[in-house]
């Protein structure tokens, strides 16, 4: 694993952008160069600037800021909204290292939008990170150009894992990656909802059923990774025959929740495409 990274360039380090931002500045890594964030207003680079060793420009007070950021990085990370990504592209285009890596984490630009604007030598990368990046427990897709070599791939890899795991896919796979880890959290969230509404309707208190509830998923999702047990096994542990929990199973079952989950992440993936085309 590396134990360092090239020069890195934040370009709309928002959310997203900035939760990796600060998940490369806690792990420690060594960054051979620095690195440098952009952002539109001065207040949210104001809020960057406080992080040790980042160099944050405000576009506001410095217009030529994001090719100032790009001109020596050894990694671009583009997190523009996708509406504003080829217009960056066009504007940093001529300002990159030659070798630097451009890495998307802007939702449905595909690598052809990039190779369009930079041209097919450039080095493109997608990535698809999810929220709990901001907490280090993210998954992030990575699809890599054709430009790409072994070694490009690695170092992306080592930035991604500062804030969680890394899978590689290929592009045609990415839209799919994001209806599951990237969707996901959502999906939890939904549960939880719900299964608190249920508590506050056995006549617990908002304050006990949320507590409740939280606690089991955040316990269970422990229990899970310490264990290294499949869930179908941990399920079972929970399932006495003939007992309540194996009765409340039996009504999730015949909700048909296999095929819930399937036609959500479909439709999800449905959406994306629209995205991507425009719709």
């Amino acid at each position: 694993m590396a134990d360092s990274l090239p020069a890195l360039a934040f370009l709309g380090a928002g959310s997203m952008g900035g939760a990796i931002l600060r998940g490369v500045v806690a792990s420690g890594i060594e960054i051979e160069g620095g690195i440098t964030a952009t952002n539109r207003s001065a207040g949210s680079a104001a809020a960057l600037a406080e992080v040790p060793g980042v160099r944050s420009i405000a576009l506001d007070t410095a217009p030529g800021g994001n090719a100032d950021a790009v001109s020596d990085a050894g990694i671009v990370v583009v997190g523009v909204k996708p509406s504003m990504v080829p217009d960056l592209l066009r504007e940093i285009g001529s300002h990159l290292e030659p070798g630097a890596i451009v890495v998307s984490i802007a939702a449905g630009v595909t690598l052809q939008t990039f190779a369009e604007v930079l041209g097919a030598d450039v080095k493109v990368i997608r990535a698809m990170p999810n929220t709990p990046a901001t907490v280090g427990k993210a998954v992030t897709g990575l699809a890599a150009g054709a430009s790409v070599v072994d070694d490009d791939l690695a170092v992306v890899r080592r930035l991604f894992e500062t804030v969680g795991a890394v899978i590689e896919v290929p592009e045609s796979q990415i839209d799919a990656l994001s209806a599951i880890s990237g969707s996901g959290p959502a999906y939890v969230f939904l549960l939880i909802e719900e299964f608190t509404r249920t508590a506050v309707g056995m006549g617990f208190s908002e304050a006990d059923a949320r507590l409740m509830v939280e606690q089991t998923f955040i316990g269970a999702a422990a229990l899970l990774d310490a264990s290294g047990e499949e869930p179908a096994e941990l399920r079972r542990r929970v399932t006495s025959p003939k007992g309540t929990t194996e009765r409340a199973i039996a009504v999730l079952q015949d909700a048909q929740l296999d095929r819930t989950f399937a036609d959500a992440a479909a439709a999800a993936v449905a959406r994306a495409k629209e995205l991507a085309a425009g719709a």
